[in-house]
């Protein structure tokens, strides 16, 4: 009877020899085979090459890839540290570790760029408070010098006013010099006003009756120049803590700047509104509109394009608000007017400063 020879095959798949490359699983299937010695031998071999060569790819992965990252997590960790510096050294090789290195250098150049550049800007800025910090201590003292005699002239006025006789043709010229101290007077106050200026003295209000009674102080001005002044409330509005004479003032001014922008008559219209925590108040007008390039010059302190402005207006006003928690934004458009929002926080946080 002829004797049966059997061959028995095991098929396995060797965990060792998995490996992701490229976003492909790699798996080497091994096989042996039980029964022939010469084909065990031979398949034995085979298995340990290609455990081998496994092994050879895992160290070469582990030096293509693992490397690059090791050295990405440690620059990162220098950068978030601080040093903008930090380069990586595979930026140079053509695949999509390169590829990630360059992203990575690049970010942190941009990174260096912008700090460079905030750092400048915040010198600047020092740099332009003090000198504005010394202008205003100038001019402190100069308002308080000019104030002195500008009332004793103020005062030999009205002494010279009332011994001219009804018929004296001075009379006109005294009217229009007392016009004229009590302008340089406002100008003076203003000045005082944005050099030291006041913390706002907030008390809970109702804001609509603090902007009708700009608008009210304001109407005669309008009637004279032709302007049509309308106030629109917002009943809804909580009460919020503000400085009525402050916002007032900070609306009077910019109402006043609407008017004189409106030429052969237009309408002004102020309007209480909300903007989720923030109370606001909308000054709009249809006149002659703010060209864009004055428009970022606005709020600088002694800028003006009125013949006869001091330039302290909205500077003063914009001081005020920021001093509420609050700020002022604009937008005009040449030929259909422009709009100034004082945005005003309906609730001030417990750590904000009066002022």
């Amino acid at each position: 009877m002829p004797r049966v020879r059997m061959n028995w095959q095991l098929k396995a798949v060797l965990p060792v020899a998995a490996v992701l490359l490229n976003g492909l699983l790699l798996f080497v299937l091994v096989t042996l085979s039980l029964g022939d010695p010469e084909r065990n031998t031979v398949l034995v071999l085979a298995t340990a090459g290609a455990v081998a060569i496994c092994a050879a790819m895992l160290m070469v992965l582990a030096v293509v890839v693992r490397r690059p990252m090791l050295e990405l997590q440690e620059k990162i960790a220098r950068v978030r540290e601080g040093d903008m510096h930090a380069q990586v050294n595979f930026s140079d090789r053509n695949d999509e570790i390169g590829d990630l290195g360059r992203d990575f250098n690049d970010m942190v150049r941009q990174l260096r760029e912008s700090r460079e550049e905030i750092q400048h800007l915040h010198r600047t800025q020092m740099s332009r408070a003090e000198h504005l910090a010394t202008l205003g201590e100038l001019a402190a003292g100069l308002a308080h010098e000019i104030r002195n005699p500008l009332a004793g002239i103020a005062g030999v006025i009205e002494i010279v006013g009332r011994d001219l006789p009804e018929s004296s043709r001075a009379r006109d010229v005294l009217a229009d010099v007392r016009d004229e101290v009590q302008r340089i007077n406002k100008i003076m106050n203003e000045l005082l006003e944005t050099a030291r200026p006041k913390p706002p003295n907030l008390q809970i209000g109702d804001l609509n009756a603090t902007v009708e009674h700009a608008v009210m102080f304001a109407r005669e001005q309008a009637k004279r120049h032709n302007v049509e002044l309308s106030f629109v409330r917002n009943e809804k509005l909580p009460k919020l803590e503000h400085d009525s004479n402050q916002i007032n003032q900070v609306l009077l001014n910019l109402i006043l700047n609407a008017v004189q922008s409106i030429d052969g008559g237009g309408k002004v219209v102020v309007e209480v509104g909300r903007d989720g925590d923030y109370a606001d108040i909308n000054v709009s007008d249809n006149g002659k509109g703010i060209p864009a390039d004055v428009l970022p010059n606005i709020f600088r302190p002694f800028f003006t394009t009125k013949g006869q402005g001091t330039g302290l207006g909205l500077p003063l006003a914009r001081r005020m608000v920021e001093d509420h928690g609050g700020r002022i934004e604009v937008a005009s458009s040449i030929g259909k007017g422009s709009t100034f929002t004082v945005h005003l926080p309906l609730r001030r946080a417990a750590t904000q400063p009066a002022s």
